[in-house]
């Protein structure tokens, strides 16, 4: 029978009550994202410059989910960066130094001295003053080499080790340097998302292009300029020994030593020793804060195994100074008054608020593997983002009226309920893509304007479905039960066949195809909902008021 129960009501007007109100704050989009953007600083411990008006802008007891707006919408900025996987390279080798010569060191007795040489940046080149022992100096080495942590590597160790008369020589395998390509890329991409969520933005396009290359686009960002700022900073921080100082960036340094600038103090170099004591890779914690003389500055916390180094290192060398250096820049230089235990300390410099938060940011996402080179930079502006809007908008309107006309036209009062329900389904969509926080891209729009025309779909095969029922004879009641019952797996169908190339274009797309994907699928959800449930429920409750003798649909 044409029979609806109690709590079925209930939860179906629920539903769409509770999306309707999800949706409403898209309605008033400038004043509630003012209100977030104030109520998210404030809860980072900022205040004044009216943030607590533009948070009182929009009322706290109602959701306040917005739908993002893409690149194409909303403006913003877009990168295409190329990884300089060969900086890596360098990195590696420099720091196998102390392994082979503490190896080497006890091997002293046949071996002889030992003593590194210059040589190209991707290989290491040790001399010893036994050439007769090379070849035992060769094996004593290759007992460094791992084997290589990759699928195309299978079998491979990550260090080639050869005789070059009295040389001893290291390079990299060619498997492990395909193993580090792809690690190193793969690093970069987490970290760059890191860099960029953690200021703020919102849904960033952060995807791989090729074997080396990142692609970025940021919606609300007001140059490329800023983007670069906020990423382009590989922020790689380190401890090393100091050796020296000089005036002059030129000054002979000697094997396993390079000639750094002091950031603060112009014409002073540092002599450092090239292998670190402890890098930023083992930091756990960065936080903005301010030293005993109330400067800004950036604390930091070691995981274990970097608090165990630091503290080894400062034990033992009391007196001496170490460097802080951050990207190729000493940042400071003290002595090491006493043991310093539990892995913690403070960066001092001359920091503004502003730059030592940056800083801390940057350290507590992780330095950049190596550097980016940005080879395409664009800045969308908000104007081009508005005229797409609009666009869009009038799209939907002139979509929506023609279809409510149609329906109208073609079902007179059936027809009314098939527009009431596809009103509530546009609605329904738009508080789904909040709740879930999806980004509305130009496609996006384009799958929502598919939506409304394909929403009514299922009622018309309903309404038709009615119609073949009532030209057997069937009685009113009857008729619509049986339209819907009839009609229902016709519908499913047709729906499930389209939610799977939706999903199958989200899995392999990305970008705006992703964008359409995304909002095709949650109006097909949202448009069997309303067809199945809503229209069906307005019928019920139009035909208990009635009860008409005589039906024309």
């Amino acid at each position: 029978m044409l029979q609806i129960a109690l709590w079925k009501r209930v939860l179906i007007w629920s539903v769409c009550a509770l999306g309707l109100l999800l949706a409403l704050p898209n309605g008033f989009y400038p004043r509630v994202e003012a209100h977030n953007d104030a109520s998210a600083s404030i809860e980072a411990g900022f205040s004044g410059n009216g943030l607590e008006e533009q948070a009182a802008m929009w009322p706290s007891f109602l959701p306040s989910s917005l739908v993002n707006l893409g690149l194409d919408l909303r403006g913003g900025a877009h990168l295409l960066a190329e990884v300089q996987v060969e900086d890596v390279y360098e990195t590696r080798i420099t720091s196998l130094w102390p392994e082979v010569r503490n190896l080497l060191r006890e091997q002293r007795a046949t071996v002889g001295t030992i003593r590194l040489q210059p040589s190209d940046p991707t290989e290491l080149r040790v001399k010893i003053s036994q050439p007769d022992a090379i070849q035992d100096a060769v094996a004593a080495v290759r007992t460094l080499a791992q084997p290589v942590v990759s699928l195309t590597g299978a079998g491979a160790t990550d260090l080639v080790v050869s005789a070059d008369d009295d040389m001893v020589v290291v390079t990299l395998s060619d498997a492990e340097k395909l193993a580090t390509d792809e690690r190193t890329v793969q690093q970069s991409l987490e970290i760059i998302r890191r860099r960029i969520d953690e200021v703020g933005t919102r849904e960033p396009t952060i995807q791989r292009q090729g074997a080396d290359r990142i692609l970025i686009q940021v919606p609300g960002i007001g140059s490329a300029s800023e983007l670069k700022d906020i990423i382009g900073t590989t922020a790689q921080l380190t401890f090393n020994p100091v050796v020296g100082r000089a005036t002059d960036p030129e000054a002979p340094a000697g094997a396993g030593n390079e000639v750094v600038p002091s950031l603060d103090e112009e014409g002073v170099y540092y002599i450092l020793e090239s292998a670190h004591v402890v890098s930023g890779e083992e930091l756990v914690d960065a936080q903005p804060s301010f030293d005993q003389n109330g400067r800004p500055a950036v604390s930091f916390r070691f995981n274990p195994s970097g608090a165990r180094k630091f503290g080894d290192y400062t034990a033992d060398n009391i007196g001496s100074p170490f460097a802080i250096v951050l990207d190729s820049e000493v940042i400071s230089a003290p002595v090491i008054q006493s043991h310093i235990a539990g892995g913690s300390g403070i960066i001092t410099g001359n920091f503004s608020v502003e730059e030592s938060t940056n800083l801390a940011v940057l350290l507590r996402a992780g330095a950049l593997p190596a550097g980016l080179e940005f080879l395409e930079e664009r800045t969308i502006g908000p104007e081009l983002g508005q005229d797409s809007i609009e666009a869009g908008r009038i799209a939907c309107l002139v979509a929506f009226a023609a279809v409510l006309v149609f329906m109208f036209l073609s079902y007179g009062t059936f027809g009314l309920f098939a527009n009431v329900a596809l009103i509530i389904n546009v609605g329904l969509i738009f508080g789904l893509l909040s709740l879930v926080g999806a980004t509305l891209t130009l496609p996006g729009i384009a799958g929502i304007v598919l939506t409304i025309g394909m929403a009514v779909d299922a009622n018309v095969l309903v309404f038709e479905r009615i119609r073949e029922e009532l030209k057997t004879k069937k009685g009113v009641a009857r008729a619509i039960d049986l339209g819907y019952e009839k009609a229902l797996s016709a519908i499913i169908d047709a729906n499930i066949t389209t939610f799977i190339t939706a999903v199958i274009l989200f899995a392999m797309g990305s970008g705006p195809v992703r964008g359409f994907a995304i909002t095709l699928g949650a109006g097909i959800m949202t448009s069997v909902f309303t067809a199945i449930f809503v229209t069906r429920l307005m019928v019920v409750i139009w035909y208990e008021r009635r009860r008409p003798k005589t039906l024309e649909v």
